[in-house]
């Protein structure tokens, strides 16, 4: 079977491996062009880009894939089946249409729940328990095609955005390899997606600032769901950045404390009084500086009891 893999991100490489691995014909990876990265905005190919070097895989770059051009290769390639992870553009109707077993997606969500551009993110910030990977044919809707088969991945207490990332890159590559076996016989199935869609939309600047007023279990869901980038953050007394990378949260709140007083630095954790409760900062950066423990930044003096934090 010839396939066509088209993703970006580190969340793709492992469903590209499956489908190296999976003794099918992988015609060519399409993904993102090189972006400038980093201090010096040195040009850097995407993961995905990397690894199909690696394996030995044509790579394809378009700038845009709609159009004549794009449509050209499509047809030199001529796919069977193309496989879709975390590409990062919407495929028009010709290329949907073309290969004779659909375009599958694999997205980082048990769908409808989560649609969008942010899923793993918005399931921690919401405190859900578990959450997946489901494998879909795609269609011209956002993440609104039929499902194929879905991958459950629990959310642990200790788990951010990291964890949670790399559990889910796993169980898509497992999903697909599922895909592509159920194609060769003859056994996939596919059903409509459910009422009750949520939208997962892409984490904006307003996102990450902590409010104060909120219940402390609902900050602590908030700095997981952003670590290890791109942080949480609250404003010092000084109006300045502190980004939170980790926390503890507590149901008890300093009587008194009103949202955003430090009530504690003991034990090297800066306690922070919530809307309910209280989250126990343990690790962080201040603007400009390294991530370091919270104890690092007491010990330099820059945090006391009292201190207030501003939304």
């Amino acid at each position: 079977m010839r396939i066509l893999f088209m993703g970006t991100p580190d969340f793709a490489v492992p469903a590209l491996n499956a489908v190296a691995a999976s003794g099918e014909e992988l015609v060519a990876v399409v993904t993102q062009p090189d972006r400038p990265r980093g201090r010096g905005y040195t040009l850097t190919p995407p993961p995905v880009k990397a690894r199909a070097l690696e394996l030995g895989v044509r790579v394809l770059q378009p700038e845009r894939i709609r159009g004549d051009e794009f449509a050209s290769v499509l047809a030199s390639l001529d796919p069977e089946l193309i496989i879709v992870v975390a590409y990062g553009k919407i495929l028009p109707k010709n290329v949907l249409d073309y290969p004779r077993f659909g375009c599958v997606n694999a997205h980082a969500s048990l769908l409808p729940k989560y649609r969008g551009a942010a899923p793993m993110q918005r399931a921690i910030m919401a405190g859900e328990r578990e959450t997946g990977v489901t494998a879909m044919f795609m269609d011209e809707g956002l993440d609104t095609g039929d499902i194929i088969l879905t991958k459950k991945v629990p959310i642990e207490d200790a788990d951010n955005l990291e964890a949670v990332h790399d559990k889910l890159a796993a169980a898509g590559a497992e999903a697909l390899t599922d895909v592509i076996a159920g194609i060769k016989a003859k056994t996939l199935t596919r059903t409509p997606q459910p009422e009750g869609a949520t939208y997962a939309a892409k984490i904006e600047d307003g996102d990450t600032l902590v409010d104060w007023a909120r219940p402390a279990h609902e900050i602590w869901c908030l700095i997981r769901a952003l670590s290890p980038a791109p942080l949480a953050y609250t404003l010092m007394p000084d109006g300045k950045r502190l980004k939170l990378a980790a926390a503890e949260y507590s149901a008890d709140t300093a009587p008194g404390a009103a949202p955003g007083t430090v009530t504690s630095i003991a034990g090297g954790k800066i306690a922070v009084a919530a809307g309910s409760g209280t989250v126990y900062i343990t690790e962080c950066q201040p603007e400009g500086k390294r991530r370091m423990t919270s104890a690092d930044l007491i010990n330099g003096r820059r945090v006391a009891a009292g201190d207030v934090f501003r939304a």
